[in-house]
């Protein structure tokens, strides 16, 4: 009925289905563990489990499928938090300009550290490469941050006067 040559990985695939009426679903096809896409449909199971990209879960009477096309979705881009290459530049991470007050430093860290804040994102159900990308962006604007704040207070430091004796600069 369906071609035996088309074996895939289990467990939900994409597909596109056309069925008898015309119409033409697009969602994941439930495969069994252990199961390829064509056993599936071979099977001895009148019905096929599917779950549309907008809806809930159905079954489909096998006898109502005309076709059923896997659809190959590419894989998540690889998401990066900076490029390694372009060095480590702290104001350009909080989005400063070098002429920036220590409180306008602060102001955009606090900004940036609320958007991150990987407890802001705990409840939401976010793929890996999502959170790691939210983990590491926290890690670089704390690391910005920090330097931004370290020199601050090295220029902080060299500003004061020397008192050597009572009554002398």
């Amino acid at each position: 009925m369906f071609d035996r040559g088309n074996s895939g990985a289990a467990g939900p695939l994409c597909v596109e289905i056309t069925l008898q009426d015309g119409r033409e679903l697009h969602g994941k096809l439930i495969v069994p563990v252990g199961r390829t896409l064509a056993e599936t449909l071979n099977g001895g199971s009148a019905f096929v489990e599917f779950e549309p990209v907008a809806g809930e879960r159905m079954f489909i009477a096998r006898a109502a499928l005309q076709s059923v096309k896997a659809v190959d979705i590419p894989a998540a881009p690889r998401l990066s938090a900076g490029n390694s290459d372009e060095g480590f530049n702290p104001r350009a991470i909080l989005g400063v300009g070098a002429d920036a007050t220590p409180k306008q430093v602060r102001e955009a860290y606090l900004t940036l550290a609320k958007i991150y804040h990987p407890d802001r994102h705990a409840a939401s159900d976010l793929p890996v490469e999502v959170r790691e990308y939210l983990a590491a962006m926290a890690r670089r604007i704390n690391a910005a941050h920090d330097a931004l704040e370290a020199t601050h207070q090295r220029r902080g430091a060299k500003q004061e006067a020397v008192f050597t004796k009572a009554g002398s600069q």
